[in-house]
């Protein structure tokens, strides 16, 4: 077991904590009385004139899997000029957006705007562990938010295939997640779920990608919880990267789309709920086998979870 059980269980929980967080912002951006007049799934417009990618659902996994390719190949121009400051700026406008669009579910926009705005700030200026566990969160429902309107069922399952392979490939093969997770970590930012913890022992520096990797690592984290340049003898990191966050989400939001139309809205949404319970079983599977300084691409297992989570609903 890569950590603690008591580590490993606070991981999972967070996990499934920031899925529902997700789906409910989701869930809360569906115009469910046109939807049930018209027969069709119908969005409500996004915060501040944000704007869907206008795609066709069927090809929209083509899209969103070449910008996924474009965006790590902008993170190793970054990487190869040490362009710290730009990559802080590209991350606070991505979270901020994110954050905005999540948080407006909730609350009066503009209201959710000054509210991201200062998040936002605090997670790439004055991280702390809190901020960041927070942020994170939330900022996937943001996410969702934009992609689910924009995907169908086949369209999700094959971006989770390829996104699976590629995590396959990026861990077992190239290994260069391995250098954008240093980058992140030199830089500061992560994007994941990051739970730092005494270890009696100091273990040998690991650590993850946001595209989807298990991975422990030894923390820049002091016991305070504040970012510091200092490394910490004996405190470790667990941590979940932000893709296996984000893409299970992705495939529960269309799944939930769907059977808004078959069902009601309470009922869609509990009968959702149960992908990310596999999903969540699956990950805590994954952590309790996994061994101490290996690197593991976690998307193939959440994948798995997904697609079971997803026949056990229509066994319902």
């Amino acid at each position: 077991m890569k950590h603690t059980l008591r580590i490993t269980l606070i991981l999972v929980l967070l996990f499934f904590f920031s899925q529902v967080i997700g789906l409910l912002v989701t869930n809360s951006y569906i115009d469910h009385k046109t939807t049930e007049q018209t027969g069709n799934v119908t969005w409500v417009d996004l915060p501040l004139d944000i704007q869907r990618p206008d795609v066709k659902e069927s090809s929209s996994f083509m899209y969103i899997f070449a910008a996924i390719i474009i965006g790590t190949l902008l993170v190793f121009l970054l990487i190869k000029t040490k362009a710290y400051r730009l990559w802080k700026l590209w991350f606070f406008l991505a979270v901020l957006i994110c954050l905005t669009i999540s948080i407006s579910a909730f609350i009066n926009r503009y209201v959710a705007l000054f509210a991201a705005f200062a998040l936002a700030f605090l997670k790439i200026y004055k991280p702390n562990v809190y901020i960041h566990n927070l942020t994170e969160t939330l900022v996937y429902g943001g996410l969702a938010a934009i992609l689910v309107p924009i995907m169908d069922l086949s369209a999700v399952i094959i971006l989770l295939i390829l996104i699976s392979l590629y995590d396959m490939y990026a861990v077992w093969h190239s290994k260069h997640m391995v250098k954008m997770a240093k980058f992140q970590s030199e830089s500061k930012l992560f994007a994941g779920l990051l739970i730092p913890y005494r270890s009696k022992t100091v273990e040998k520096t690991t650590s993850s990608g946001s595209s989807g990797k298990i991975a422990a690592k030894t923390s820049r984290l002091p016991k305070s919880g504040h970012a510091s340049g200092a490394q910490k003898p004996g405190i470790k990191s667990a941590i979940l990267g932000g893709g296996d966050i984000g893409f299970p989400l992705l495939f529960a939001g269309v799944v939930m789309k769907g059977l808004m139309l078959k069902t009601t809205v309470f009922m869609g949404f509990a009968k959702t709920l149960i992908i990310p319970l596999f999903v969540s079983l699956a990950l805590l599977m994954l952590l309790l086998r996994s061994k101490e300084d290996r690197f593991y691409p976690a998307m193939p297992f959440l994948s798995i979870g997904c697609i079971i989570g997803y026949l056990f609903i229509l066994l319902i």
